[in-house]
C-alpha cells in the first residue's frame, strides 16, 4: 500500500472556519479548516505523550486515518530537550506527524498536581512559536466539588485571560476557548457567552472545549455531564466546534454527538491497554477475565487472549492499544453514518443500555425532550427538536423510546400547530365535523388497506374526519403516506392494538378533535359505494393530502394551500401514489415516495412566493410568532443572485436573512433583497447557523428560477 500523502493546508482566508456538511438535529458532520489539513468531525484527537508513545503518531496517520492529535504543551515546555527541539524544528517534526496538532495548556495538570509554573500568556506564545495548529489558553479548572463562589471565580479568571490569550496567539494559530462552571447550568451558560463573545481585532476562539468534566466521567455522573453540555451550547456560537475535553470512551460518543459534540480527546486507548483493559462500544473488558475475543479487530487477528497475556507488558500494551484505537475510530465512523442516515438518536438509545448511569442520563434526556426545563438546558433541547428534519427515509424501528425521538416529537408538534380540519367538505358543505372515524387494525400502505373504509364513511357522512390508528398515535388519513407512521417496522401485531382510548385523549385533543363523537372501525368489511361519489371523494382526499402537507411541512395557511391547488390534477403511479401535482397545465410539486414529503417545482415555488413576495427579516431582528408564517425564505445578497438563479447552491457568507421557522431538510425559497424568487431548495443548516457560519453550503438548490428563462 502506498504511503498516505501529507495533507494540504487550507487557504489563508479559510483558516479556522467550520462548515456543516450534514446534520441530524444537533448532531453534525463538519469540516474544520487548519494549516495542516481539513479535519472531518465528529472525530477523536488521540492524546500523545511525547515521552511515552504507545502508538507512534506516524502510524496513526498512515494506518488509522487519524487526521489530528493532541499533546500537552506544558509537558513539552517543562522538559528542556523537548522544548528546544519543538522550538527549533516545530511540533510536527517533534512528533513526526503531518496532520493537525492540537495542544493543551497545562490546565489539567493544575487539576492533578495543584499548580503549574507557566504564565497564561507565556504558554500561548510557546504554542504559537512551535507551530501548533490549535492551541489552548490556560483556563482555571473548575472541579465539581468546588463551591459556587469558587466556580464563579474560575469563570471570571478564565474570561479575563481570554483576550490576552487571543492577542498572544496572533492570527496564525487557532485557539481553544474552554468553558468552565462546574455542574451549574447557569454558570456554564454564562461562561459560554463570555468565551463565545471574546475577540481581539475581529478574531475569536476557533473551538470551544467543555472543560472540567473528567471528574464527572470518572464518577460516571453522566446526567450532569450532558446537562452542562446542553447549558453550554445554549450560549455558544454555532459556527465553532464543541470539544468534550478528556472524553474518549466509545460508550459516550453516540449520546454526546447527538447533543452536539464535534471533537473528543483521550489517552484511554493507551492507558487502558497498559492496564490490560479493552475498549468496546458497550463498555470495557478486562483481558484477565476472558478466554476468547468477544469481538475482532486487525490488531487482535491471529491471537487469543491467552497469547496476549503471555506477552511482556510493552508488547501486549501495543496490541491492545491498537485494538482500542481501532474500536474508537470504528465507533466514530458508525456515528457519522448514523448522522447521514438520520439515526443518531436511535444509536444513542441502543448504547444507553450498556450502563445504568448512561441509561439514567438518557431517560433524563427523554424527560427533557418531553417537557424541557426553563433556562439554557431547555433552550438547547428546543433547538435540537426544531433543527431535526421531521421526516425520515426507510423503516422506523419500533421501540419503547420511539415517542421521544426528536424527529417524531417535531412532527407531532407540527401536526398539533398546523393541521386543521377541512374548511369545506367533499360535498361543498361547510361547518364543524359531525364525527371522527378512527380506522384500526390496518397496516400500511393505508391507501390500499383502508381507502375503501375511508371513502365509505365520508360518503355516509361528508363532515367526517377520518384518522388512522398507529402505534405512535392517530394521524389524518390525508397524511397516510407520511413518515414515520407509514414506515414503522415490527411484527404484524403492532397494527392490531388500539392506543387511543374511547373517550377524549390527549392525542385527539392535540389535533383539535377531542370534543367530537368517536367511531372506531376496521377495514375488514366490504363496502359498496356509488362509483361517481367514490371518485369525487377520492379526488377530495387527494387534494386534502396536498393542502395538509403544504400546511404542516411548508407552513402555508390552509386557505393558501387551497389557492395553490385550485383546479389541481395529478398523475399517479402503478401503486396508486400521487407522483406529480398540476395546477392547470403547470407542474407545481411532487409528493416524495420515500418519506411522504413534498418537492416543489420552480412554478410551485413561484406561486407560493407570490403569496408573500417580501424578504425575510434580517438576522438579529425580533421574530414574529405566527401559526402559518409561510414557506421559509432565505435572502441572499445581490452578488450571489446570478449564480443561485442558475441553480448553484447557496453558500454561507452570502445570506442576509432567513425565516426563523426554517427546518433543515424541508423546502425553502431563496429570494433576493426585494423578495423576488431566485431559487428553491433544501436548507442544510438552521436559521441560527446561517447567521454565523461563513463557509459551506447553506441551501442545496433544487432549481434556479432564472435557469429556464435563459
Amino acid at each position: 500500500m502506498a504511503p498516505r500523502p501529507d495533507p494540504e493546508g487550507c487557504r489563508e482566508q479559510d483558516l479556522g472556519l467550520f462548515e456543516v456538511t450534514q446534520r441530524d438535529g444537533s448532531a453534525r458532520i463538519g469540516r474544520l479548516h487548519t494549516n495542516h489539513g481539513v479535519i472531518t468531525t465528529p472525530m477523536l484527537l488521540p492524546v500523545i505523550n511525547p515521552n511515552l508513545r504507545t502508538i507512534e503518531p506516524r502510524e496513526m496517520w498512515e494506518s488509522y486515518g487519524v487526521d489530528a492529535l493532541i499533546t500537552n504543551s506544558y509537558v513539552i515546555w517543562k522538559h528542556d530537550d523537548l522544548r528546544g527541539e519543538a522550538l527549533s524544528k516545530g511540533i510536527h517534526t517533534l512528533l513526526d506527524f503531518p496532520g493537525a496538532v492540537v495542544t493543551d495548556s497545562g490546565t489539567f495538570q493544575s487539576y492533578v498536581y495543584g499548580d503549574v509554573e507557566v504564565g497564561p500568556e507565556e504558554i500561548v506564545t510557546f504554542q504559537r512559536d512551535m507551530g501548533v495548529d490549535i492551541g489552548t489558553m490556560l483556563d482555571e479548572f473548575g472541579r465539581p466539588d468546588m463551591s459556587r463562589e469558587e466556580l464563579e471565580k474560575a469563570v471570571e479568571v478564565t474570561a479575563a485571560r481570554s483576550e490576552p490569550a487571543l492577542s498572544a496567539g496572533g492570527g496564525g494559530m487557532m485557539l481553544n476557548g474552554p468553558i468552565q462552571g462546574g455542574t451549574h447550568p447557569d454558570l456554564r451558560a454564562q461562561a459560554a457567552f463570555l468565551m463565545g463573545s471574546a475577540e481581539v481585532d475581529g478574531q475569536g476562539f476557533s473551538v470551544h472545549p467543555i472543560g472540567g468534566i473528567v471528574p464527572l466521567m470518572e464518577q460516571q455522573r453522566y446526567k450532569e455531564l450532558f446537562q452542562i453540555l446542553l447549558a453550554s451550547k445554549a450560549s455558544l456560537p454555532p459556527d465553532r466546534p464543541v470539544h468534550f475535553f478528556g472524553c474518549g470512551h466509545p460508550i459516550l460518543f453516540p449520546m454526546a454527538i447527538a447533543l452536539g459534540v464535534d471533537l473528543f480527546d483521550s489517552a484511554a486507548y493507551a492507558i487502558f491497554a497498559r492496564d490490560g483493559r479493552i475498549l468496546t462500544p458497550e463498555g470495557t473488558v478486562k483481558l484477565d477475565e476472558i478466554n476468547e475475543w468477544p469481538f475482532q479487530s486487525n490488531a487482535l487477528f491471529g491471537t487469543t487472549p491467552e497469547d496476549v497475556r503471555k506477552m511482556d507488558r510493552d508488547e501486549s500494551s501495543k496490541i491492545l492499544a491498537r485494538h482500542n484505537l481501532e474500536v474508537t475510530q470504528a465507533e466514530l465512523a458508525r456515528c457519522r453514518e448514523a448522522i447521514r442516515s438520520g439515526t443518531i438518536w436511535e444509536l444513542a438509545e441502543q448504547r444507553s443500555h450498556a450502563s445504568p448511569f448512561l441509561r439514567e442520563a438518557f431517560v433524563w434526556l427523554q424527560d427533557q425532550l418531553d417537557v424541557p426545563d426553563d433556562g439554557p438546558v431547555g433552550e438547547s433541547v428546543l433547538r435540537l427538536i426544531a433543527s431535526t428534519d421531521p421526516l425520515r427515509q426507510g423503516g422506523e424501528r419500533l421501540g419503547d423510546d420511539i415517542e421521544y425521538r426528536p424527529h417524531i416529537l417535531h412532527m407531532q408538534a407540527l401536526l398539533a400547530m398546523r393541521w386543521r380540519v377541512p374548511g369545506s367538505w367533499w360535498d361543498s358543505s361547510i361547518g364543524s365535523p359531525e364525527r371522527v372515524v378512527l380506522i384500526e387494525g390496518a397496516p400500511p400502505p393505508w391507501r390500499v388497506t383502508a381507502i375503501e373504509a375511508a371513502i365509505s364513511h365520508l360518503i355516509e357522512e361528508p363532515r367526517t374526519v377520518v384518522l388512522v390508528s398507529t402505534p405512535i398515535g392517530p394521524i389524518p388519513f390525508s397524511l397516510e403516506d407520511l413518515s414515520p407512521w407509514c414506515h414503522l417496522t415490527g411484527p404484524d401485531v403492532i397494527w392490531e392494538s388500539a392506543p387511543v382510548d374511547s373517550d377524549s385523549s390527549g392525542q385527539l385533543e392535540d389535533l383539535g378533535l377531542s370534543g367530537f363523537p368517536l367511531t372506531r372501525v376496521t377495514p375488514e368489511e366490504e363496502y359498496d359505494s356509488d362509483p361517481s361519489k367514490r371518485a369525487e371523494v377520492r379526488k377530495w382526499i387527494d387534494r386534502c393530502s396536498i393542502v395538509d402537507k403544504l400546511s404542516v411541512l411548508c407552513a402555508l395557511h390552509p386557505l393558501d394551500g387551497c389557492k395553490i391547488t385550485d383546479g389541481m390534477t395529478s398523475r399517479r403511479s402503478r401503486t396508486d401514489r400521487i407522483v406529480n401535482v398540476y395546477s392547470g397545465d403547470e407542474h407545481i410539486l411532487s409528493p416524495r415516495l420515500t418519506d411522504g414529503g413534498v418537492s416543489l417545482t420552480v412554478e410551485g415555488a413561484r406561486r407560493i412566493n407570490e403569496l408573500n413576495a417580501s424578504p425575510p427579516p434580517e438576522f438579529g431582528a425580533d421574530p414574529q410568532e405566527e401559526e402559518f408564517p409561510g414557506t421559509p425564505r432565505v435572502c441572499i445578497i445581490d452578488d450571489a443572485v446570478p449564480f443561485v438563479g442558475q441553480g448553484r447552491n447557496v453558500m454561507h457568507g452570502y445570506i442576509s436573512g432567513a425565516d426563523p421557522h426554517l427546518v433543515p431538510g424541508q423546502p425553502c425559497l431563496v429570494v433576493n433583497s426585494e423578495g423576488g424568487l431566485v431559487a428553491h431548495g433544501t436548507p442544510l443548516t438552521s436559521h441560527l447557523e446561517m447567521a454565523f457560519l461563513a463557509k459551506g453550503v447553506a441551501v442545496k438548490v433544487r432549481e434556479g428560477a432564472m435557469k429556464q428563462s435563459n
